[in-house]
């Protein structure tokens, strides 16, 4: 009988896998702090920091990254970019980049369309699908009750919407209404399991079978590349979107 993976193997595969994850956070922040260093004037760069935080980045870390973006600090110039195209069944897949390489990026981001039956689109293609939101979501399962909680405490706080399917409760509200909402629902203990400000599906598609295991590959892939900070989808997989 063979024998698994080594403590030693384990460790190394679980130190690159959360250095990719502080790489894009710190891009993340950067990119923000570009707009403001203040993060109670900037609500991308707080729900950026909130995410580094979650993830046990050092607030040295954090403060580097942002004198980074306000340009107090030198280090690598990157940009936003995004790419459009199709997954399997026409699926819409929108991804959002940062880097320093357009060229280097569009070829990978092309490579893992064509490698796993998607098409890389033209600017435009599938945008006009999505809407910017601020998304707060919940593990609500069975519990009527505490679904109930999260849409009053939501509608008090000026949310504009919440939608509940399959023991899940998104909250939606518009980009500059997100960290007053994210705020008035954890002052109510109503910790959400996700929260960011991101593409939203207007619709989703329901996916299943082989057709969903070749789109969760596309999204693996991409997820994977070093320059790809976030993947959007108009899939549903089950009742969500896969993000």
């Amino acid at each position: 009988m063979g024998r698994g993976p080594s403590i030693e193997n384990r460790k190394n595969a679980e130190d690159a896998r959360r250095g990719k994850l502080f790489t894009k956070l710190i891009r993340e922040i950067t990119v923000a702090a570009r707009s403001g260093g203040d993060p109670s004037g900037n609500p991308r760069l707080r729900a950026a920091m909130d995410k580094a935080l979650s993830a046990n980045m050092t607030k040295d870390t954090i403060e580097r990254a942002i004198k980074r973006g306000t340009g107090e600090l030198g280090g690598e110039q990157v940009e936003e970019a995004r790419y459009e195209g199709y997954g399997p069944g026409g699926i819409a897949i929108l991804v959002e980049c940062v880097t320093d390489n357009r060229v280097r990026t569009v070829g990978e981001i092309r490579h893992a369309f064509t490698r796993n039956g998607g098409n890389l689109g033209a600017d435009g293609s599938v945008a006009y699908l999505f809407k910017r939101l601020g998304v707060c979501g919940f593990e609500t399962g069975s519990d009527d009750a505490l679904a109930e909680r999260i849409l009053e405490a939501a509608l008090d706080a000026g949310a504009d919407d919440v939608v509940t399917a399959d023991g899940y409760t998104e909250v939606l509200c518009a980009p500059e209404a997100f960290d007053g909402v994210k705020k008035a629902l954890t002052a109510k203990g109503l910790q959400p399991a996700k929260a960011d400000v991101t593409w939203h599906a207007a619709t989703t598609i329901a996916v299943q079978g082989a057709q969903a295991e070749t789109l969760a590959a596309l999204i693996h892939a991409l997820e994977e590349l070093d320059d790809v900070q976030h993947v959007h989808t108009n899939a549903g997989f089950g009742a969500r979107n896969a993000e």
